[in-house]
């Protein structure tokens, strides 16, 4: 089955804050993530959908704890490189209030509680995280769209589907996974301006190597969305 959904950038959070935006490069790395996303995703997107469009999809508990399961290994990955950082740069998306591995590990014991088994890790969590951890080591800007596409990304698409998904599965529940503390449009701008401050050295050469990063963010996420249905 082949499944197009990935965590996006479209919801009314996203296009709220977007009003807030102080434009910089930001606004250049959302621009290319738009553009790959499919026709049913985005009114921005470029691609065409393939398969199952994901408000047609239909979740299954196991399918979503392999989901959740693989997401929290990405966001501890992405918080030990960030706590150990192999650039300076790094530290300024340290404690930015987006991280969510504390979240999803309170909603993985709610599940267990309930007496749902917890999944092992699967090779899309294992090879996503292998690949960022190996990228920050030496690729700065490859990284760091990384860090955007997960963060923003779940932000917005990811609680479109996480909304969906609870209603059809979970009773509505609402999970500590689509929680933050404090503003969320607020957290969203502060991170903006974070990636802006950090892109204005970069050369025009290392903004376009970063922005070229998105086919492969999209790859890597898309593979473990596909978990939800698998």
């Amino acid at each position: 089955m082949v499944v197009t959904a990935v965590g996006t950038t479209v919801t009314a959070i996203e296009e709220r804050s977007n009003k807030r935006s102080t434009g910089g490069f930001v606004d250049e790395m959302r621009a290319v993530a738009m553009k790959m996303h499919t026709k049913d995703q985005s009114k921005e997107g470029e691609k065409e959908t393939e398969g199952t469009p994901w408000p047609k999809w239909e979740p299954t508990i196991d399918g979503y704890l392999k989901f959740l399961v693989d997401s929290k290994h990405v966001y501890d990955t992405i918080d030990k490189i960030l706590d150990h950082a192999d650039f300076p740069e790094y530290a300024e998306f340290r404690n930015t209030g987006l991280e969510r591995a504390g979240n999803l590990t309170k909603d993985l014991a709610w599940f267990k509680e309930e007496g749902h088994f917890i999944p092992e890790l699967l090779s899309p969590g294992i090879d996503y995280s292998l690949y960022i951890e190996e990228l920050s080591k030496k690729d700065p800007q490859a990284f760091i769209c990384h860090i955007y596409n997960i963060y923003f990304g779940h932000t917005a698409g990811g609680q479109m589907i996480g909304r969906k998904v609870s209603a059809k599965i979970l009773n509505g529940k609402e999970l500590e996974f689509y929680k933050w503390d404090g503003d969320l449009p607020q957290l969203l701008q502060n991170v903006r301006d974070k990636l802006n401050k950090v892109a204005q050295d970069w050369t025009r050469d290392e903004k376009n190597h970063c922005l070229e990063e998105n086919e492969k963010c999209f790859k890597f996420n898309i593979e473990i969305m596909r978990l939800i249905v698998a």
